[in-house]
Formats: structure tokens, sequence, C-alpha cells
């Protein structure tokens, strides 16, 4: 039997989410081979450009990145979404292969929060009162984190804060997602490649001295690119809800992932998840209620 639309989005929402989970590992394979973090973004950086160029072809979407270029004020948004998402990129790698992989599920637990914070500051949409509680437990939870650590979860923090800026930014660009995500690895592309033969000619690269790692460092891009593409596909298809749910998955397999690998999970951090998974299931149930009183979306073709 053939999937029918809804369905087939669901497995690409499914699908991303579940690249995302798991990518800590790989990262954490690729920094096994001695690579730095530094070298690790500019790879997976420099790979995703051939990955999202597919995408943007396969889209019939070349004339809109031509296009782009003829914008300066587009070119210029997706300027400052390539640095956020650089940002976010570059805490990720350093966290996940410095032990800081429950540090990093917490960012994406809040994220979807500070989404609905920034908007309402910045787009002044509504929060009704379950969006607020969903705030208020996932700042109680923050709170007890910033106890249990003796810090603020600085890590946290960054990854939801630029991760949410990202989207913020993404919302103002007149293109779209294959297109954005091209530009972008074009943009951050020139200066990383530059780093990457810079490390090389000076001895202190890792693409040409193992097989292993160089397979690895090609499948960054990919592994970058194809969860990206996904998202963007299945979010035009699927109830809000639906988003709001599958969007907790990723940080739930991370999660899993630092806990299993014997990451600290004192009494007080997990007082301070159950705070965070409380507000996030407050988001889940605020998305159910508001999809229920829209109209079901038509599949796209």
């Amino acid at each position: 039997m053939a999937k029918t639309p809804a369905n087939t989005a669901l497995t690409a929402g499914i699908a991303c989410y579940l690249i995302w989970g798991f990518v800590p590992l790989a990262f954490q394979v690729i920094g096994a081979f001695g690579v730095g973090s530094w070298e690790i973004l500019a790879h997976r950086i420099v790979w995703s450009a051939p990955t999202a160029l597919i995408f943007v072809l396969l889209a019939h979407q070349w004339r809109q990145v031509v296009a782009v270029f003829r914008q300066p004020k587009v070119l210029a948004w997706l300027t400052l979404s390539a640095a956020l998402i650089t940002m976010n990129w570059i805490v990720f790698i350093w966290a996940v292969n410095s032990g800081r992989v429950l540090e990093s599920s917490l960012g994406y637990y809040i994220n979807p929060l500070v989404n609905m914070a920034c908007g309402a500051l910045l787009f002044r949409e509504r929060i009704d009162r379950i969006g607020q509680a969903a705030i208020v437990l996932a700042v109680v939870g923050v709170t007890i984190q910033a106890f249990a650590l003796g810090h603020l979860p600085i890590v946290s923090l960054i990854l939801a804060f630029s991760f949410g800026g990202y989207g913020v930014v993404r919302k103002q660009v007149a293109a779209d997602a294959q297109t954005g995500l091209f530009i972008e690895c074009l943009i951050l592309g020139l200066p990383s490649l530059a780093f990457i033969l810079w490390l090389e000619h000076q001895g202190g690269g890792h693409f040409s001295g193992n097989p292993a790692a160089t397979a690895w460092l090609l499948a960054s891009g990919p592994i970058t690119a194809v969860p990206l593409v996904l998202f963007a596909w299945a979010a035009r298809r699927l109830p809000l809800s639906a988003i709001g749910f599958l969007q907790f998955i990723a940080p739930t397999i991370s999660f899993a992932i630092g806990v299993a690998q014997g990451e600290a999970f004192t009494p007080l951090r997990a007082l301070s998840f159950v705070f965070i998974w409380g507000g996030a299931l407050v988001f889940v149930y605020g998305a159910w209620r508001r999809s229920r009183a829209l109209p079901e979306p038509q599949s796209a073709p």
C-alpha cells in the first residue's frame, strides 16, 4: 500500500530528528581520530555545500539562488544566519566531544520555548497561559541546572539561543530552505576551505592521513544537510502538534547517550530535567490544542 502524503511527511520528520539525535556519536567518532572541533566544523561546512547543491537542483531552485545574489538585503540576512548557525555548530561539536552531551540535550529541550518567547517579543505573537506555564517551567529547570553545575548552563543557553536566533533570521529571508542552506554554505565555505588547506599544509590536518577519518569527514556534510532538508519538507506538510512532539525526539536520544556514557547525573540535575521535561510536555499540549482549533492543512504535492 502506498504511503499517503501525511505518512510520508511524518516519516521524513521522524527521520530528521533521529539523525539529529544520533549526531553526537558521529562527531565523537571523528573526534576520536584526533580531529579538533574547528577542523570538524570546517569539513562539516565544506562538505555540506555539494549536498545542499544537489537538493537545490532537485527542487529546481537554481534561479532562486541567482536571484538572492542580486538582493543585498537577502544576502545580508543569510550572512547573519550563517554566523548564528556557525556558533551553534561549533559549540555543539565542542560540547559532545568534551563530555557535555547532557548540556547539549538541555539546550535543544529549551529551544522550542526560546522560539515561543522570541515570537512574542519580536513578532508580537500571543502566548497563552499554557505557553507561559511552559516557559516558567523551563526557567525553573535552567535555574536548578545552574545550581547543579555551579554555574549557568552556558552551553545549553548558547545552543538554544543561537538556534532560536537562526530561526528568527531565516523568517526574514525570502528564500526556500534548500536555497538558504546552500548560500549559507557558500558564504562559510571559502574561509572553511582555506582553513582546511592551511591545516593540511602545516601537517596538522586529518583529511588525508587516515582513510576512515577521511570517510567520516566527508560524511559530515550529508549528516548536516540531509536532516535540514527533511525537516523543511516535513514542516510544510505536518500540523503544528506533530512538529511540537517530534522536535523532542533528538534531545531525548542525546540525553540517553549522555547518561549511557557516564556523564554526571546528580539528583539535583535530574530535578532540573524534570522541570524541563514538564515544560516540554506543556508546550506539546499547547501545540496540540492550537492545532485542533485550526483547519487541517492540505498536503503539498
